[in-house]
């Protein structure tokens, strides 16, 4: 089959530094990893020795017509036009949020603002390190995210399991196939 035939459905994943987007990506993607990871020059370097500076990029094939393109967009926040450029014409995103970092939660929210004043596509927020002994719980991180109704659907995952990375993509496209039936 040759490629021009193939439906391409793009996902952006998201969050603050360290929730594990990268991984997230390098865990399910079906070829090599684009990435920007650079040596970080600011208070990141304090929390790991590579950061993304620029996108991730991967892509998983679903059946024999449809692939879906993965990006990750970096984590801080003076690389936003990152975020802007990335999220425009997806079909969806996931929101990683670090339960581990509850400094973050806040990063978090406002990337969410951020998505959502530029577009109005399916999401959903995958909570990673919900099995560090620091990680808060579901419900302060709903709080955090100011999301008193729980409007979002909620998935906590494990960044480097390809099941747990499996099932958040998956619920995301049932939210995008839902959207474009209605």
């Amino acid at each position: 089959m040759r490629e021009s035939t193939r439906n391409i459905l793009k996902i952006v994943v998201t969050g603050p530094v360290g929730a594990g987007k990268t991984t997230f990506i390098r865990t399910i993607s079906e070829i090599e990893v684009i990435d920007t990871d650079r040596k970080p020059t600011d208070e990141t370097a304090q929390m790991k020795s590579g950061t993304t500076v620029a996108m991730d990029f991967g892509r998983i094939t679903l059946g024999d017509e449809m692939w879906v393109q993965i990006y990750g967009t970096p984590g801080q926040q003076r690389f936003d036009f990152m975020w802007d450029l990335l999220i425009q014409g997806a079909h969806g995103y996931v929101l990683l949020v670090p339960a581990h970092l509850p400094g973050s939660i806040r990063e978090a929210r406002n990337i969410r603002t951020f998505m959502q004043q530029r577009t109005n596509v399916p999401f959903v927020v995958g909570i990673t390190h919900a099995d560090h002994p620091d990680a808060w719980d579901l419900e302060d991180i709903q709080m955090g995210l100011e999301d008193y109704q729980a409007t979002a659907s909620y998935i906590v995952l494990n960044a480097n399991e390809r099941p747990s990375v499996a099932e958040t993509l998956l619920a995301l496209l049932g939210q995008l196939q839902a959207t474009m039936a209605a």
